[in-house]
Order: C-alpha cells, then sequence, then structure tokens
C-alpha cells in the first residue's frame, strides 16, 4: 500500500500571468474610475433638479392657496361683524347721539328730538354694518374670481377656500341688505311720536 498523497501541482507563473494579472486589475481600476464618474454625474444631475426645484419652489408655496385662504376667512368674519355690529358702530352711534343732543333745542318737538338723538344714531350704526357687508362683499367675491386672473393651471383653489369664501359673500348680501332695511328705516324703524 502507498501512502502517498497526491500534492496539487504547484503554478509556476507564467511570464504572461503576471501581465494577465496586471491587466486585469487595471480593467477593474478602470471600471472603478469609471462607475466613480457615473456617480458624479449621477450627483451633479441630482444637484441640478434640486437647484430646479428650490427655485420652483416659492411658486409652488404660492400656489398653495394661503393667502386666498386668509382672505376668504377674512370675508366670512367681516360679514358676521356687518351682521353682530362692531365697536366702530357703537362709537359712531354714540357721536351721532351726543351731536344729535347738541344741535336739538329743548323747544323742538318731540318728533325732532327722536329723530335728531335716535334716528340719527340708528342711521350711522346702519351706514357702519353696510361699510363692513360690503367689505365682505368685496373681498369674497375677489377671493373667488382670483383663480380667472392667474396663470392658467397655476392657481387651484382648495375646496374649503371656495367654500369659506362663498359664505362670506352670502353674509356679505346679507348684512347690505340689512344695512340698507336699516338706513331707510324698513327693518326696526324709529317709533311713532304722534
Amino acid at each position: 500500500m502507498s501512502t502517498e498523497i497526491e500534492k496539487p501541482e504547484a503554478k509556476t507563473p507564467d511570464a504572461e500571468t503576471p501581465d494577465a494579472v496586471t491587466k486585469d486589475a487595471v480593467t477593474k481600476d478602470e471600471v472603478v474610475v469609471e462607475d466613480a464618474e457615473g456617480v458624479d454625474e449621477d450627483l451633479e444631475a441630482a444637484d441640478d433638479e434640486a437647484d430646479d426645484l428650490d427655485e420652483a419652489a416659492p411658486a409652488d408655496k404660492s400656489a398653495t392657496g394661503v393667502g386666498q385662504g386668509a382672505a376668504a376667512v377674512v370675508s366670512a368674519g367681516l360679514g358676521i361683524v356687518a351682521l353682530t355690529g362692531s365697536w366702530v358702530g357703537t362709537i359712531a352711534s354714540a357721536r351721532s347721539s351726543l351731536v344729535g343732543q347738541l344741535e336739538t333745542s329743548s323747544t323742538a318737538s318731540v318728533a325732532q328730538q327722536v329723530e335728531a338723538v335716535y334716528g340719527d344714531s340708528w342711521h350711522a350704526t346702519a351706514l357702519v354694518g353696510g361699510a363692513f357687508a360690503l367689505l365682505a362683499l368685496l373681498v369674497g367675491a375677489f377671493v373667488l374670481a382670483r383663480p380667472a386672473f392667474g396663470a392658467p393651471g397655476r392657481v387651484v383653489q382648495a375646496p374649503w377656500i371656495k367654500s369659506v369664501a362663498w359664505a362670506g359673500v352670502a353674509l356679505g348680501v346679507l348684512g347690505l341688505l340689512l344695512a340698507v332695511a336699516k338706513y331707510l328705516d324698513l327693518f326696526m324703524g324709529l317709533p311713532s311720536t304722534s
């Protein structure tokens, strides 16, 4: 029995083997360099796209309708103020009442005194309420008409903006009608003094 183990023959380096290894190494290095250059180009392209997005970002922010939404809320708020009254209306009414008291003589008839003291202050309140209603109507109409005057396809109103703007317009119209009715004494006119 022979106990010889066959050993694999050791390969002796040929003259071509180191060149082949070097050639393969150079080829791999070139592939790595080419891949790195491709990555650099991809990074530059991504940076360019990011710069383009940064430049387009302000236009996108304005297209979100923040200003239109705020104007719609202001319109609705002005409409509510027109219906419920305001500090400005109270001051105008008190001033008108004071002026009426100062200008009315003690010898004036009751009808003249009531008109000067109470009627003029009632009309001043109606004028201030009408001014708030008209402002609410105009701001709401502006918000609703705004997309028609913007860049085509850029300004898209959110549904809630339209809803709130329509509410402002409706409150403005209602407030304007009530103000006109109060001013013309069609709504809660002065009592008869006869």
